[in-house]
């Protein structure tokens, strides 16, 4: 079995898809995925997508606020009501982006300083986003010592030396269909020297649809194609790739 150890069930297009999340989730359990975790990006959108899986045990959920949207609403109370919230079993996504919004620099690493105090003092893990800020992020992890609650580097596109620097301090590296795309050799290259017992897959859909569904919009079902071009590159099976990666994402979130 797998886990789609992130994804954004509140974000797909259900009106196009004429489907209800019900239906995405039917979906994924039919092609082995068995637990998936819906990711929060902001506090405004936080209630609706705690409603949303409301009736759906086998979803869990975390709370943050992604580094592209901290010019949203930010109360640091209601933050921590919602992040104390037993189905959230992680803090996150947050982390910085200096490539798409280098003019917040400074906001995003004050909101991610106060979300890594939040999560080391509530033992939940961390989804870390970081995009051409590698320096800053480990910093930041560093002093806020996020090695006390451990977390994962989301959608890995970073360097082998992010990657170790990463792993030493008790963190999981989380590969997305990105993987699968024909310009993404230094990644592939990564994934052939990670151990497996420090992986996580995930789709974050509705983004990042692997092959042979790139351009279309992702779902939770699509982390199989991950896994198996995982098991490709790393000349085992799937279900190695799937028992390893089900017990890192039960080990990093479930064990507290």
């Amino acid at each position: 079995m797998l886990i789609d150890s992130h994804c954004h069930l509140d974000k797909l297009n259900y009106d196009d898809l004429h489907v209800s999340v019900g239906d995405v989730i039917e979906k994924a359990k039919q092609r082995g995925v068995s637990q998936f975790l819906t990711v929060g990006v902001t506090l405004d959108a936080f209630p609706n997508m705690m409603e949303m899986i409301e009736d759906h045990p086998e979803v869990h959920a975390s709370c943050g606020i992604h580094p592209l949207d901290v010019e949203s609403n930010f109360d640091l109370a209601l933050f921590r009501e919602y992040a104390s919230n037993k189905r959230v079993i992680a803090i996150g996504e947050t982390g910085l982006d200096y490539f798409y919004q280098p003019e917040t620099a400074e906001r995003q690493r004050d909101l991610f300083t106060q979300q890594v105090d939040v999560a080391v003092e509530y033992n939940k893990p961390l989804i870390i986003h970081t995009r051409q800020a590698r320096e800053d992020t480990l910093a930041i992890l560093k002093n806020g010592h996020a090695e006390k609650c451990g977390g994962v580097i989301h959608c890995f596109t970073e360097d082998w030396a992010f990657a170790q620097a990463a792993i030493e301090l008790g963190f999981y590296i989380s590969i997305s269909g990105i993987v699968t795309f024909n310009k993404a050799s230094e990644l592939k290259d990564i994934v052939r020297r990670l151990p497996l017992d420090r992986l996580l897959v995930e789709t974050d859909s509705p983004y990042l649809a692997p092959v042979p569904y790139r351009g279309k919009e992702n779902q939770p079902a699509y982390v199989k194609e991950v896994a198996e071009y995982i098991a490709l590159l790393k000349s085992t099976s799937v279900e190695d790739v799937a028992e390893n990666t089900t017990n890192n994402f039960k080990n990093l979130f479930l064990k507290r």
